[in-house]
């Protein structure tokens, strides 16, 4: 039992030894394994009718993540649609100028107005030569007079908007109408917009985390229907006191390891920041003074880690 005690006790030694004889040792800075934030939310209103991933599942740029039922975007297309319908034609119509039909209202108009100013000129004939034979007053006659200016007027009217109609419209017309065309177009091309959002596709690849929503609850405008980590995003945070902080700088390089596998990475320090938020900091230094600042070390792997298994949130070590 004896001898049993001994080799035990010189195992235990050698391995300190062992580790003391490592040319880099262990610092107090624990980090934790961090990945870059994704979500995917829809910027209209609807019920999820479908769902075609799960909560684990990795997924590439692209891939149709859930299918959404939105009604309004038929109703808003069938009127789009009516309105780009109904500006073309007045488009065409202020090209072409009026159609037959038209031109011969038109014609009508002016044969009615020059009937009237035939009728006018006649009773106004007629009352000059009582006046001149003081059978009327100066007053009947120029009231007369201005009926048959009043006919000239309306005659010379509906003549110039039957030259206007049967050689074309103006061209400040035509803008108009163009305006109205693009208008109903952009109304379309806005819809069209919508209609994609019916699919929300992944942003990136990556790997989804949480799904928010069930098949069948509605999703609002805005709220992240599903959640996850980017793939090729990994980065390690250490949070440093305020005492040790002018130790790192921006670009230096660190080695890492992991407590329960023993692997080294090599990493550089792409951004320091001070902390504010007590969650912040705690998440990576439980226990800190409260009398110094906190500042999180951003390290991005340098070495080649395809190979290896990172997963969100474990501790990662950082070596002298």
């Amino acid at each position: 039992m004896t001898s049993i005690k001994k080799i035990g006790f010189g195992l235990i030694t050698l391995l300190t030894l062992g580790s003391c004889n490592n040319e880099e040792e262990i610092t107090p800075f624990r980090g934790k394994v961090k990945f870059e934030t994704i979500s995917v939310s829809s910027k209209l209103a609807g019920r999820v009718k479908e769902l075609y991933v799960e909560e684990g599942q990795e997924v590439k740029k692209g891939d149709t993540l859930a299918h959404l039922d939105i009604p309004e975007i038929n109703a808003k297309m069938l009127q789009a649609e009516g309105a780009v319908t109904a500006a073309q034609g007045q488009l065409n119509m202020a090209y072409n100028g009026a159609t037959t039909e038209q031109l011969i209202q038109i014609d009508g108009k002016l044969d009615a107005a020059k009937a009237q100013m035939e009728f006018a000129q006649e009773s106004y004939n007629r009352l000059d030569n009582m006046y001149k034979d003081s059978l009327v007053s100066r007053q009947q006659l120029d009231e007369v007079k201005m009926k048959l200016n009043m006919a000239k007027a309306q005659v010379s009217a509906i003549e110039a908007k039957r030259r206007e109609a049967k050689n074309s419209v103006r061209s400040e017309q035509i803008d108009q109408a163009k305006g109205q065309l693009d208008r109903a177009q952009g109304a379309k091309e806005e819809v069209l917009t919508a209609s994609n959002e019916i699919f929300l596709l992944a942003p990136a690849d990556m790997s989804i985390e949480t799904i928010s929503l069930e098949e069948g609850e509605l999703l609002t405008p805005g709220y992240a229907l599903f959640n996850g980590y980017k793939k090729n995003s990994l980065y390690f945070r250490f949070t440093i006191n305020e005492s040790n902080i002018y130790d790192f700088k921006e670009g230096d390089e660190l080695i890492m390891v992991n407590p329960y596998t023993n692997e080294e990475v090599k990493g550089k320090i792409m951004a320091i920041k001070q902390l504010a938020q007590y969650a912040d900091i705690t998440t990576t230094a439980p226990l800190y003074d409260l009398s110094e600042s906190v500042y999180e070390l951003k390290v991005v792997p340098t070495s080649d880690i395809s190979r290896r298994t990172f997963y969100t949130n474990a501790t990662i070590l950082l070596k002298k």
